[in-house]
């Protein structure tokens, strides 16, 4: 089920009730010195790993009076020595994207962590008598024959957002590691334990008295020292790039680096209103790197919906996986490695949303009563986005006004029962939970970063990259995700971040080094794709006959009425509905093929 994620080899480990299987994707030693399942020289440990260590040359350095001899090149071998030593805490020296497990033969317990910002995923099963884990759930459905029940509480968070959120996964029999964890498997049962926390982090405010300058030159260091570890590879490598600043970035600091031409790559549209490739072009061109770009029609991209359907086997609503499948296709035709711009938005304020956030600030801070009034107001203003400023205006604080922004549903009301609303949480109190660990006094802004690097990252866009590279067998990288630059992000006062009207003012700044300001001066565009389009064109009749399917609704806790209402108003132009109907869609394509007990 998982060959895609590992075409170049396969193996497993199994002893008593014990099993560990593997599937390659060879980048570090692609010998047979590098198999897994790996066993430690002792004999005691055994580990499968997924992701990359991109410290492990120095670690292996460190080892060297504990080792005797390393039989591979590859940085497994250095993850079990590093177990072997420092036990628990060989999590905190790693530098990588990581999901791993390792079996303790002698003490029969199972060690697993999972990277600190989520790259690489892990969905598990742990009940009394039986426990497993895989890259995908389906995997674990292949496994063994477990209950297919839907979480409700996913489901709720699902509907609210596009994504499950760790550490639920959408059936109950499942949940995912969230990242910065590790869990250990014993006599005792499952525990999870989180070894590496940014939430808490102060920003510097002393910072902002420091110059421009030497805070650009500190976070050059930072950005290239990161770009230039996840350059090692036994395999051919490459760059994604948009023309954005954080793909630009990455691929000018690779043009640096790298003594021969950086192969980088782009989807191009016919359709204008969709195409950005003639930006990539310019940074390409400015770089002399070695540029490849596939044009097609966006209406192309509705031939990926059965990959898309069969490799997102959780309900995943985010539209951008077609063309960042599309742009992985294409990649994978020259390289085995690309490296990418994802985390700069979140670590540096490029979402519009942030700016909203801070706008909104001094009015979290007034007396209720003129809350409410000034928010009534706002909603007898005509155009429609002042009714939904006033709907995120009756929020209790910064962080749920935040969580409606973000919400898919707005103001649409709830397609669940009532009931399952009734005894569920929402995304606003999730977002409420998590901010308590959060400095006081934080900003706004910063509060809406830190949200989004703790699930929106991690659940959706480092799911929608992981899942839609590996489909093609490419191992897609995140410098701008490096601990180090992470940590000194979080210390960044939000002044260097936003500043009068300008997004990533900081990083924006260091990407002028490297590419000129007038090639990468523009609006944000980002991967668009026309789900509005495609719902009342070439996927309608596939739509409709999903949505009135009454057999299908039986078996689920949604109000079918409720979901018809919302088509209609869809389908007729009254309002753009997509995000929340893509969803729902998404939802029921994937019940339809992996959710119910009867489809097993």
């Amino acid at each position: 089920m998982l060959s895609k994620r590992g075409p170049d080899d396969s193996g497993v480990w199994t002893e008593g009730g014990v099993g560990l299987g593997h599937r390659r994707l060879a980048i570090l030693d692609v010998t047979q010195a590098g198999h897994q399942p790996m066993v430690s020289p002792d004999g005691r440990h055994v580990i499968v790993f997924n992701g990359e260590i991109y410290n492990f040359l120095a670690l292996r350095r460190e080892l060297a009076g504990t080792v005797d001899t390393w039989s591979s090149s590859s940085d497994t071998e250095v993850v079990l020595a590093a177990y072997a030593k420092w036990g628990h805490d060989c999590v905190s020296r790693f530098h990588g994207m990581f999901a791993f497990a390792i079996w303790d033969r002698w003490e029969k317990v199972l060690f697993a962590a999972r990277d600190r910002m989520g790259v690489k995923p892990f969905y598990y099963h742990g009940s009394a008598a039986y426990f497993s884990f895989a890259s995908r759930p389906r995997a674990l459905f292949g496994l063994a024959n477990l209950r297919r029940d839907i979480d409700e509480e996913a489901l709720r968070l699902y509907l609210e957002s596009g994504y499950v959120p760790a550490p639920y996964a959408i059936q109950k029999a499942v949940r995912k590691l969230p990242p910065a964890h590790y869990l250990l498997v014993d006599q005792k049962g499952v525990r999870l334990e989180r070894y590496w926390d940014f939430r808490s982090i102060k920003p510097e405010t002393s910072w902002n008295d420091r110059p421009e300058e030497e805070l650009l030159d500190e976070l050059d260091q930072l950005v290239c020292r990161s770009v230039q570890s996840r350059l090692i590879s036994d395999v051919p490598l490459g760059a994604f790039l948009s023309g954005g600043i954080d793909s630009s970035l990455v691929a000018g600091i690779m043009t640096r680096v790298l003594s021969h031409r950086v192969k980088t790559f782009t989807i191009g549209f016919y359709e204008k209103d969709y195409d950005e490739s003639r930006h990539a072009q310019n940074v390409a061109e400015y770089l002399g790197t070695d540029h490849h770009c596939e044009t097609l029609r966006v209406d192309d991209l509705v031939g990926l919906l059965p990959d898309f359907q069969k490799e997102y086997d959780e309900p995943f609503f985010d539209s951008s996986a077609f063309p960042v499948m599309a742009v992985s296709r294409l990649a994978r035709k020259h390289v085995t490695v690309s490296l990418s711009g994802d985390g700069g938005d979140e670590l540096f304020g490029g979402y519009h949303y942030y700016q909203i956030a801070e706008k909104l600030r001094h009015f979290f801070r007034l007396p209720g009563f003129v809350r409410a009034g000034v928010a009534s107001l706002v909603g007898t203003l005509p155009q429609h986005r002042f009714r939904l400023l006033s709907r995120a205006l009756r929020e209790p604080d910064a962080s749920s006004a935040f969580a409606f922004s973000r919400s898919i549903a707005k103001d649409f009301g709830h397609v669940l029962h009532r009931d399952v609303v009734d005894r569920t949480k929402s995304m606003r109190q999730m977002f409420s939970e998590a901010s308590a660990a959060f400095p006081a006094d934080l900003h706004p802004g910063e509060q809406g970063m830190r949200l989004d690097a703790l699930y929106t990252l991690p659940d959706d866009y480092l799911q929608k990259v992981d899942v839609a590279s590996m489909l093609f067998s490419l191992e897609s990288r995140d410098p701008l995700l490096d601990q180090d630059l992470v940590e000194w992000a979080m210390k960044l006062p939000l002044e260097w971040k936003l500043r009068g009207g300008t997004s990533k003012y900081l990083l924006r700044k260091l990407a002028y080094r490297y590419v000129p300001r007038q090639i990468l001066d523009r609006p944000k565009q980002g991967f668009g794709v026309p789900i509005d389009l495609w719902l009342r064109g070439p996927l309608r009749s596939w739509a409709e006959e999903r949505l009135h399917d009454k057999g299908l609704f039986s078996k689920l806790p949604l109000d079918q009425d409720v979901v018809l209402a919302l088509w209609e108003m869809h389908s007729l132009g009254r309002r753009n509905v997509h995000p929340l109907l893509w969803a729902i869609l998404m939802f029921l394509n994937f019940f339809d093929a992996y959710g119910s007990d009867a489809a097993a």
